[in-house]
Formats: structure tokens, C-alpha cells, sequence
């Protein structure tokens, strides 16, 4: 497969976020933990059921980001965030353009984190090495 995007998002509780041993790859319930690892280009490294959506188009991703961020929109907890969100959104599929990654992460109210990831993969251009988690 050509150069790709795979999304991946995730969200729950901020006390979930902080605890870092899951987030990390040597840990044992890093494989089946939801959790962003703490690496972006490590989400390749977990079972394909955790990916979103696959995208050769960047424009496509980025639409699909746009969409995940907004449906929590109001549920922000900073002003400020609703207020940028629409340029942060348009410049995803420049990033994506340029074989980048993609990181998007909100407080939400009540404790709560969003976390919106697009993953360059095919090679990833980090972590070249990374397997792509969808058989072609």
C-alpha cells in the first residue's frame, strides 16, 4: 500500500492518561490498552482493531479529524481551544502532505480527555521499522 494514514482515537478519563505504564511498549497491557501511547508512532504497534480509519488521501484524513474534534467541540474545556479549532483543522492535511504525523488532544469537561491521532505509515518516517497493523 502506498504511503498512508492510519487515525486512531481515544477517550476517557484523565486519571486513565496519567497513568503512564500502559502508554509504553514494554509494558504488559500495552497491546490492549485504548490509551495513546506515549509515542505517537507506537499506536502502529497495537492490534489493527484499534485503528479508526485508513486514508492514502490527506485530505480525506483530515476531514476525518476534523470530524472526531468536533463532535466534542462544546464539551472543550478551554475557550480558547473551540475558538482555534477550525485552523488547527486546516492545516492537518498539509502536515499529512508531508508524511507527518498528526496529534490532537483536548480536556474535555468533567475530567475527561480526547485524544485524535493520525499515524503516517509505509513507512513510518521515525520508525520506518514499525509494521503496518492493516494487511494490505
Amino acid at each position: 500500500m502506498a504511503r498512508h494514514h492510519h487515525g486512531y482515537t481515544w477517550l476517557g478519563s484523565g486519571f486513565e492518561l496519567h497513568r503512564d505504564g500502559p502508554r509504553r511498549d514494554v509494558h504488559p497491557e500495552f497491546r490492549v490498552s485504548g490509551v495513546p501511547p506515549l509515542e505517537v508512532a507506537q499506536w502502529l504497534l497495537k492490534p489493527a482493531s484499534f485503528v479508526q480509519g485508513t486514508w492514502v488521501d490527506p485530505g480525506e484524513a483530515a476531514r476525518w479529524y476534523g470530524s472526531q474534534a468536533r463532535v466534542h467541540m462544546e464539551a472543550f474545556s478551554s475557550s480558547y481551544e473551540r475558538e482555534v479549532l477550525d485552523s488547527r483543522i486546516s492545516a492537518v492535511a498539509v502536515r499529512l502532505t508531508g508524511g507527518e504525523d498528526v496529534v490532537g488532544g483536548w480536556w474535555l469537561t468533567g475530567q475527561r480527555f480526547l485524544s485524535v491521532c493520525l499515524v503516517a505509515c509505509s513507512p513510518h518516517r521515525i520508525r520506518p521499522g514499525y509494521p503496518c497493523p492493516v494487511p494490505a
